[in-house]
């Protein structure tokens, strides 16, 4: 049972929906509209809470019980059960500081985003005895980049566990998810992703991951045609090194050298961060294609690409702040700004900031 799609003993269901196509497996509902956020939580059996629950030991220092009496326990301390309130299954077991989020607050999550913009949900279900479950919806348009036939797809995949397996995540992905084996596959091609720890900060982040995946989709489609441009634009090999390496610069003083070839004034950390970038602009398949490779659009693609999936951050936490209100947001706009110069001049300008 590769799926690991949850069968409901309850209700006799598996806990799956997806709309018009069934899904290999041949499990859970299908629909032929594509629901509100109330009704898929019903269709893919969702509609279910979780709950902490002390954790007990048996206090084997206490005297044997008489017969009918009950066994002497001791409370665990630090560790608690994630339990399903409707069949009393113990899904995990995590640690006091641990936060539960929803299933619900899942559904409120996409409909904080997606109102009024046309998202639609795509599938829904629960895995295991329901300890993770997988949301997606799909975008209303796609980003075509040029002319190519590279057509991407969008879903907005939303992940969770509640046996404190793994992080609440948030992401992009082409693959529309329907069991455990395209769940992985989604998560391994998944971009501008958001990973928030189950802790009581967590219904505060979620908000915030809300916000930059709202802005990163309106950002997309206000874009579209620029992008398409710029896929346009021809520019040389060395015109990118210069791009991504002023991008990623760590001030101004550290631009004007680059600006001016001056290479050997840099610290050895940004040399290594720059070349990092430039291997990356060079070698990842996604600068490989013809809309990609010695254009505009993929030297601001290889900034974009090197902080989302190179750079090292000390954890998920430091990443999320990096791309969303730190360094990765600022390098990015810099690495903006120097296209918008190069498509207006045809060179590569000191920045005045």
């Amino acid at each position: 049972m590769a799926h690991k799609i949850h069968l409901n003993t309850l209700s006799g269901q598996h806990s799956f929906m997806s709309v018009k196509q069934m899904a290999w497996h041949g499990l859970g509902q299908v629909v032929d509209q594509y629901p509100t956020s109330s009704e898929a939580i019903k269709y893919a059996g969702l509609d279910y809470e979780v709950a902490k629950r002390p954790l007990f030991t048996l206090n084997t220092a206490s005297a044997a019980c008489e017969e009918g009496s009950s066994i002497p326990e001791v409370q665990v301390p630090g560790y608690q059960a994630t339990v399903r309130t409707d069949t009393d299954q113990v899904l995990g077991i995590v640690g006091s500081k641990y936060e539960v989020v929803q299933n619900r607050d899942a559904f409120a999550f996409f409909d904080s985003i997606v109102e009024g913009e046309g998202i639609l949900y795509e599938t829904a279900g629960a895995l295991g005895k329901g300890e993770r479950i997988f949301i997606t919806a799909k975008l209303p348009d796609y980003i075509r980049i040029g002319n190519s036939d590279d057509v991407i797809t969008k879903y907005l995949l939303f992940t969770t566990s509640h046996d404190g397996s793994g992080s609440i995540m948030a992401c992009f992905t082409p693959v529309r998810v329907v069991c455990n084996n395209t769940l992985n596959a989604a998560m391994r091609n998944k971009s501008n992703c958001i990973s928030i720890r189950h802790t009581a900060s967590a219904a505060g982040r979620l908000s915030e991951a809300r916000t930059l995946l709202g802005l990163t989709n309106r950002f997309t489609s206000e874009l579209d045609g620029l992008l398409n441009h710029w896929a346009k634009v021809r520019i040389t090999d060395e015109q990118v090194k210069k791009l991504v390496r002023m991008a990623l610069a760590p001030d101004n003083t550290a631009v004007r050298h680059i600006q001016q070839n001056n290479l050997e004034e840099l610290s050895t950390v940004t040399k290594n961060r720059c070349d990092k970038a430039i291997e990356y602009a060079f070698s990842h398949p996604t600068q490989l294609l013809n809309t990609t490779k010695g254009t505009l659009y993929g030297a601001y693609n290889a900034v974009s690409g090197y902080y989302q999936n190179v750079a090292n951050y000390k954890d998920d936490e430091a990443r999320f702040t990096s791309i969303t209100e730190g360094t990765g947001r600022n390098k990015l706009q810099r690495a903006f700004q120097l296209c918008q110069t190069f498509e207006r001049f045809g060179t590569l300008e000191l920045l005045n900031n």
